[in-house]
Formats: C-alpha cells, structure tokens, sequence
C-alpha cells in the first residue's frame, strides 16, 4: 500500500474513482486500518502475525475495529490473501462479526455501483463464506445483496450477480430454509427477474431460477404467503413457463396440495403486499433517485431528472418490465407526508403518468396498468391505505386534458380488469374498485367522480360502459355544467398541450385551466375540486331515471312530482310529503341511496353560488333557509333525538351527503341562520356521527374547507358559532384558523377581530397560541406565508401575541419578517416584550444570534420557498435589534445593557465582515463597551440606558449580581477571559472560545 507520488492523485483499490472525486472517507479509513494491520505483521511468520493481531485486538474495542476492518479489506482488495485474511479474521473477531456484517451493508447500499471488479466478485465470495460458517445476521446481508440484482437489466455484470446469489442460496438451502424472510424475499425476487431472462442465451439461468422458486414455493408455501398479493401477480407472469404452470394451477384450484394451511387465492388476493417486498425490487439507487424526485424536486422542474433515469434505467428494450416494478414501489412505498402533499413539490400521480407515456411496449403498458390498480382489486379500507389507490385516480383526472387517451385506455382497463382478472372472483374484484371509488371520494382525493367518468372527451362506448359499471359515480348522464365551462374555457390549451410529447409530466402547473388548480389543503391530503364557475349558463334537465325504478310507486310519484314543479313553495309541500313518507315505519331503509340521489341531482341548483344573501337581515335569513332542501332540517330540528324517526332522516342526510358533500356546510347554516333552530347547533354533532365519516372533527374540518372553497363570506359568517359552539375541535388545532386566514380579505379581518375584542369569538385557548403554530410545520408555514404576503391578516395574531410570554419559535417567527422602513410588526413586538419579559427576550434573541452567525453565510435551503423560516438571517436579525434599539433609545428600557444581549453582540462582532460592523456600528458600539468593562475592576462598572450609540460615555453593562439574575446560560456562553468570575449555570454554548 505505498502511496502514489504527490503531483498524481493516489488510486485506491476498492472504489473506482476519477481525478474529479474527492478522496472517499469510507476508503481512505479502511486503508488506514489495512496499515495498521500490515505494520503488525510485516516480517512475522503466520503464527507470530495471528499472536500479534490477537494481542492487538485484546487491547480495546478501537483496536478490534481497526484489526477487523483492515483483514476484512484485505480480503476484497487482495484475492490471493483472501483465503488466509479470513481465517484470521475469524479467529480474531469478538463481535460475531457483527462489525463486518455492518460494514458490508454499508457498502453494499453505500458504494456497490462504485466498487471495482475485483473488490466487487470478492464481497459476494465473503457473503459465501459467512453464510458457510451460519454466522447469525448474515441473512440480512444476503437480502441486502439481492437488492442490488437490478431488474430490467440483461447487463453481464447484473447477470453475474444475480446468477452469484443464487448458487449461495442453492448451495446452502439448509441454511436458507432458516429463514422464513430470506425465502420469501429470495421467492420475490427470483420470480420477478425470470421475466427478463427468456433470451436464449439466458435459458439455462433462467431454468436454476426457475426450479428454486417452485422448490421454495412447494416446500415453504406459508413462508411464501407472507408476500401477499403481489406473489399473484409474479406468478401470473411466469404461469406459462410449464413447470410454473403446474404450480399456477394448484394456486388456483388445489390450495390444499401447497400448504394445509393454504385456503386459496382470495387469501393471498386479500393481504396487502408490505413495502420490504415492493422495496427489494429496486437498487438503492433508484430508490434514492426516486425518493429525491418525490420529495425534492418541484413540479415542473422535473424533467432533467425523469431524462437522467430514463438514460440510466429506462432505455433498453429489458428495462420495460422495470415500470411495473416502479409503479408498486410509488404506490406501496412513497407515501408523502402531509407537508410535502400540500407544497409544490413533483405529486406521484406526475411521475406514474410519466412513465405510462414512455412505455413502448403492449405488454409492459397492460402489466404497468394492472401494477397501478392491484391494489384496487381487492381493497378493503379497514386494512388498505388511500394512498395505495390515490395515484390511480389523479393520473386520470389529470390527464384528461393534456393527454385524453392515457385517461381513456386506464378507464377502459379499470373496466374490463373486473371480469378478466380472475372470472370465479368477479364479484370480488367488483366490489373492491367500487370499496375503492368510494373511499376515494370519503377522503375527497376527489370531490366527483361524474365529471371524470362521463366526460365528452371519452368516447360513447366508453362511457356506457362506465355508466354500466358504475350507475352510483355516475350522477348525471352528461358532465356537470362546471365542467363543460372549463373545457371550452381551455379548449386552445387543451390542443396546444397534446402536440407536446410529454405533456403534463413534465411541465408546470400552468398546463391545466385555473379553475382545475389543486386545492392545498394544509394537514390533509390534496384535495382536487371542479369549482363552479358563477355565470348563467344552459342547465340541462335533471335526469333521474337510473334511481327512479328502485323506489316503491307513492315515493316514485312524490319524486317524479318535485322533478315537475319549478315552484318553490309547491316543491316544499311536496317535499314535506317526502319526508313524511321516509318517517312512516313501513319505510323500505333500501331505498334510501336511490332517493338521496334523486334529491340531490333535483336539487343541484341549490348547491350552486351563495348561500348568503347579500343583505343580512331577519327576513332574508329566513327566506335564504325555506328552500325544498331546507325541510330535512327542519323536521330534525323539531323532533327529540330520542323519536325514531329522528335516526332515519339523519340516515337519509347522510346518504344525501355522500352524493353531494355541500350539504355538511349547508346543515350549519341552516343551525345559524333559521329562527326554528336557533340553540340546536349541536344537532350538527349528531349528523357527523350519522355519517360515513362518523367523527365530529373530521367532517366539520372537511365541511369548512368546502365551504372555504366555495364561499368566503360564508365562512366568515359561520366562524364564531362554529368556534362558540364546537370549542373542542375548533381550539385543539390551527385546521381552522388556516382555513380563514387562507382567503379572507382585510374587511372580514376587521369584522372577525370586533368578534374576538368584543368576546364574541375566541380563536386561540389562552395558553395555545404558540402550540396552534408549531403544533405542525405545516400550520407554521401557512401563517409565515401570510408573514410575507398579507400583513393584515395577522392584525388578530399580533393582539394575542401580545398576551403571551415570548418562546424561542415566536421570536423566531416574527424576526423571519423582512425588514421594510414602513413596516412596524416585528419591532412593535419586540418592544412590547422587551418591557415586559426581558430577560427571556434577551436569551432567546442571543439564542438566535449565535445559531445564525455560526451558519454557513450563502447556505441554501432544500426547503420549499414557501418556507420562510428557512431564510432567517443573521443580517435580518440584527437589522431588527437595531431598529429595536432606536426604539428604545427614548426610554428608560434597559433591554440593551443585558449581558445576554452584549455577549451575542460581542460574538458576533468578532466574526462578521467589515461591511457589517460598518452598517451595525452602533449596535455593535454597545458590544465594545461590554468588553472595555470586562476588563476593568466590577467596581468601576456603571449602569446607563443603552441611549448612546456612538458617544463611548453610554451604557455599561449591569453588574455582577444583575449578571446572575439576567441570564440563565451566561457562564458557559461567556467571554473565556482569566478574570471572568465563576458562575453556576444550565445551558451551554461555545461563545467565548468561537469569539478567541
């Protein structure tokens, strides 16, 4: 291991490396160890240079690790060695070679791409030899190294691997047969690559492949069960090989001849595949590449990234049958927080979509498509995740403009797959995509499913064939009204976007039509919504017969009587008969789906524009509440809950709301503004229950947020009662408050705020205010947001700010606000809390003096921008303090002669550039004066106001005992000089040594 001559850069023999590459750390410690391992035996006989070793490795754990580690690379760096360094390190190890065993890992998901051809073929030879010697651990290894077989790959060094691992697990099948998950991984494994070796050349690996799998999946099938329904869908596409055929249709049709155990298909159909097995099928670095695109990259920007990995994984013919691989991952495994769902970063749905337009092959299309609904199948919503399903649905509903046919081509598939997949389980699939399509509109992924399945862009037949399957999305036999405006609104769009060859997946957000923006809907999932567009347009006729038929003949004549009368007045006699017909006790409970849909295409209209009338007063409250609707509400406002029938039209209503959600908001109208309700809000808390929803947060959050998207004066109407009369749900979270402060403008601020001055409306518990903001990044974001953009709206914030006693995360948020000569909030604060709590306003803004000035100056955040605590800066923050002090500087406050307050200055005095000490020099004057009295007697110490910021006759720091009382830290945070007097306090940071 001599080193290289200095001019030329030293090659290492584990990783290949170019000119370029910095000196890895990993590589340069493990041949340091070698070193030392060397210089222990160099001259030695192999009996003198174990002793040594063995002596060396009793020492400590420092010198074990380093003893191991440098045998261990000398066992990948030298294969003549190999033999000999492992006996060694057998013999010398302590740790089970659990260390080795780390290391390994490390490299294998660290550095496998950059390992060289040697150090590579000698790892896998290591791996055989630990799984010889059974050393426990090593099957974790050996999961890791079947990681690496990259699928859709036929490159000889793939090939070699794949083929490698295999003959270690069937040369040590004992050993395999241990481990229930080394053999369901390696199952999965071996069965998803079969289908990229069918060349020729390739048939006699396939074969090996071929023969472990049905030997594993004869001998271990509960082992192999664990899989779940994704062991289906690999066999599927290996059921035409013979001898997997055989196996194919004991899965089928003789469970019992696999496992006693084993009851049959729909036991495995039924179990949702977990991530581990959907993971294994991609390299560490196309996990991390995917990872970064769905957590980093920002929608529109997306498009060098997709050309990178379509260059690296995407771009022979093998690589097709990769997609399928990619999609299960996407949808099993990238589950996004609710902070990336709400920001601007690249959705799933965008790169799914991306990949479907790729495809170049019939059969990868169908088996990426089957990959993107599998989960739809079979879903059952108290075992299966919406985000299994969500991207499904919104690569159609987005693709419906820039690229119809992939919205077409999945609808047509999601049709024909209930049939065709599995024919004696028709009934099963059936009911698993409807499970599906209702849980996707329970969790308003989308809000309606009528203008995706009965859009004019599919064509007749398709549509047919939806309304066929699915009469209950259906509502209406032609696209609501909304819809049809949007796409003649963007119909120059719509053309300009499918003449490009990616469309949508690869631009931004502008490429869809203003009015189909998605909604963020902050600590929820993204909420997609077709807005109602407020012009007068032609209203086709409600068309109600699908449901008509399944009512009894007096309901159907009562119906069939509303749909005639245009009357209001007559509509509401007649849908008192209604309701009196649904409370009769011979009332068939089965029609109730079928009425509700009725009602709610009759009653459509009244779900259109606002609620509110323009001029608020008693009359026009009253006549905005007498509408048809309105007589379900009545009749539960004057029944006691404890009546039968009461339980019936809360039945009703809930049926009612799952075909038309606005009915939830339109409910707490009605509790506010009719006479006949006035003290029954509560009633509110009854209908949630009724719901599918059944809990009484989430459906008023979830009704706010329509209501929000729909109508702001309406929200601002409704908020103090709903705040009054639901404290609980409404002060336990921000869900609320970012709701208002979202979209009201500064009018209804000032109403709200007369509210809350008046004690009408409490927004905030007394001690929460700061628990609302940082009780979830996203609530914080959402109002530092409004920090920037809409000053106005913290007019309330700002009032209850000056209630509460500041803590580290509030004055860090209001010192994020830019400084701006106009602009008085930050310093407003700021002096109000430096008069009453400044010795905590001291600590916590020297707090954010020293974290600040210790960053890097130019450091970038990888945080969305819409992020503005990530720009706080250290020029921003003295920039407030200065105009803090000019504040101060006509007052008696003595705010700035507070030791905290000067060290930090001082600290950062120390290591700031000229041009700053020239801009803040009179701040930093007060810093110098510090340090001047620091090295006189304490004595001679004096205590001024800080009102000089030139004049060195100014303030003086306060004295010893002051210096105790002021600060809880200040000791370990002190200028380390010899005279410093001693203090005993909690808390420490390295001030005095950065400022040396």
């Amino acid at each position: 291991m001599e080193p290289a001559p200095a001019k030329a850069k030293p090659q290492g023999r584990l990783l290949v490396s170019t000119q370029l590459d910095a000196k890895d750390e990993l590589e340069e410690r493990l041949e340091r160890c070698v070193g030392i391992v060397q210089s222990l035996t160099n001259g030695l006989s192999e009996r003198e240079a174990n002793d040594a070793l063995t002596a060396n490795v009793c020492k400590g754990q420092q010198q074990h690790e380093e003893v191991c580690l440098g045998l261990f690379t000398l066992v990948l760096t030298e294969p003549t060695q190999a033999q000999r360094c492992y006996r060694d390190l057998t013999l010398v190890n302590r740790d089970g070679m659990n260390g080795i065993l780390v290391k390994i890992n490390q490299i294998l998901m660290e550095k496998f791409l950059k390992l060289q051809d040697a150090p590579r073929t000698q790892l896998v030879w290591l791996v055989r030899e630990l799984v010889k010697s059974s050393m426990m651990g090593t099957d974790g290894v050996v999961m890791t190294l079947l990681k690496q077989i990259a699928g859709g790959d036929i490159s000889s060094k793939n090939l070699w691997l794949a083929e490698s691992v295999l003959d270690i697990l069937l040369d040590q099948k004992e050993w395999v047969l241990k481990s229930g998950m080394l053999i369901a991984m390696s199952v999965y494994t071996y069965l998803r690559l079969i289908v990229d070796h069918g060349a020729p050349n390739l048939l006699t690996l396939r074969q090996k492949e071929v023969d472990f799998c049905i030997s594993m999946l004869r001998e271990k099938f509960m082992d192999c069960l664990i899989i779940g329904r994704d062991l289906v869908r690999l066999l599927q596409n290996v059921a035409r090989i013979p001898e997997m055929e055989l196996v194919w249709k004991d899965l089928l049709h003789n469970p019992q001849v696999l496992s006693p155990q084993f009851t049959g298909v729909l036991q495995l159909l039924t179990a949702r595949t977990s991530r581990k097995f959907l993971a294994c099928r991609l390299t560490p670095d196309m996990e991390t590449k995917l990872l970064f695109m769905t957590s980093r990259v920002r929608f529109g920007q997306q498009k060098r990234y997709q050309d990178w990995f379509q260059r690296q994984y995407l771009s022979t013919a093998e690589s097709q049958s990769l997609r399928c691989d990619l999609i299960r991952y996407i949808c099993g495994v990238v589950h996004p927080s609710n902070e990336v769902l709400s920001s601007d970063i690249l959705p799933r749905w965008a790169i799914i979509g991306w990949l479907l337009t790729t495809c170049t092959s019939n059969v990868a299309a169908s088996n990426a498509k089957l990959a993107l609904f599998y989960d739809w199948l079979f879903f059952n919503p108290e075992k299966d995740s919406i985000m299994n399903i969500e991207p499904a649905i919104l690569v159609m509903h987005h693709s419906m403009k820039p690229h119809p046919a992939i919205t077409a081509t999945l609808l047509d598939f999601m049709c024909r797959i209930i049939p065709h997949f599995f024919p004696p389980l028709e009934s099963q699939v059936r009911q698993g995509v409807f499970n599906s399509l209702t849980f996707i509109m329970e969790k308003r992924v989308l809000a309606h499913l009528a203008p995706l399945f009965d859009n004019p862009k599919l064509d007749r037949e398709l549509r047919s064939m939806l309304r066929e399957r699915f009469p209950e999305f259906c509502s209406s036999p032609s696209p609501p009204t909304e819809v049809k405006m949007e796409e003649a609104v963007s119909m120059d769009m719509d053309n300009h976007m499918l003449d490009k060859e990616e469309g949508c997946y690869d631009h931004t957000e502008a490429a869809f039509s203003d009015d189909e923006e998605e909604v963020n809907n902050k600590g929820k999932k993204r909420e997609f919504r077709f807005h109602p567009i407020k012009e007068a347009v032609m209203e086709e006729p409600a068309d109600i017969t699908p449901w008509l038929d399944q009512l009894d003949d007096t309901m159907k004549e009562k119906v069939q009587q509303l749909q005639k009368t245009s009357d209001t007045e007559t509509q509401c006699e007649v849908m008192q008969e209604i309701v009196d017909l649904i409370l009769e006790e011979d009332f068939d409970s089965e029609q109730m789906s079928a009425l509700a849909s009725c009602l709610a295409e009759l009653f459509k209209d009244h779900f259109r524009g606002d609620v509110l009338p323009e001029e608020i007063t008693e009359e026009s409250l009253e006549e905005s509440v007498s509408k048809p609707v309105c007589l379900v509400f009545r009749n539960l406002v004057t029944m006691q809950e404890d009546n039968s029938g009461f339980s019936v039209l809360l039945d009703m209503l809930a049926e009612f709301y799952q075909k038309q959600p606005k009915i939830g908001y339109h409910l707490l109208y009605y509790l506010k503004a009719s006479k006949a309700a006035n003290g029954k809000m509560m009633l509110y808390e009854s209908f949630a229950q009724a719901t599918a929803l059944g809990d009484l947060h989430t459906c008023l959050m979830m009704d706010m947020k329509a209501c929000q998207e729909d109508d702001v004066r309406l929200l601002c109407y409704l908020t103090p009662s709903i705040y009054t009369e639901f404290p609980d749900e409404t002060l336990r979270s921000g869900e609320l408050l970012n709701m208002i402060v979202a979209v009201i403008d500064s009018t209804q601020l000032q109403e709200l705020m007369c509210h809350v001055m008046m004690g009408n409306l409490v927004m905030f518990r007394k001690d929460s205010v700061l628990n609302i903001l940082s009780e979830n990044h996203t609530h914080m974001n959402t109002v530092l947001g409004f920090l920037y953009k809409h000053p106005e709206a913290l007019s309330c914030l700002l009032l209850q700010l000056r209630r509460e006693k500041p803590s580290e995360e509030m004055v860090k948020m209001v010192l994020s606000r830019p400084c701006h000569p106009e602009d008085q909030f930050t310093t407003s604060i700021l002096r109000h809390w430096a008069s009453k709590y400044d010795d905590t306003l001291g600590e916590h803004i020297k707090a954010q003096l020293i974290k600040n000035n210790n960053q890097p100056r130019k450091r970038q955040s990888l945080r969305s921008s819409s992020s503005k605590l990530a720009q706080l800066t250290l020029e921003q923050i003295l920039e407030h303090m200065d105009n803090l002090r000019l504040s101060l500087s006509n007052t008696k406050n003595n705010f700035f002669t507070q030791t905290p307050i000067l060290q930090a200055l001082q600290h950062v005095q120390a290591s700031c550039d000229e041009a700053h000490k020239m801009r803040f020099s009179d701040l930093f004057a007060l810093a110098e004066e510090y340090e001047d009295s620091q090295a006189k007697p304490p004595k001679s110490r004096r205590k001024a106001p800080a009102t000089s910021p030139r004049s060195r006759k100014g303030p003086a720091p306060p004295t010893n005992n002051e210096e105790e009382s002021a600060s809880s830290s200040a000791s370990e945070e002190e200028d380390s000089k010899p005279k410093a007097p001693k203090r005993k306090r909690k808390g420490s940071s390295a001030v005095g040594s950065d400022s040396d």
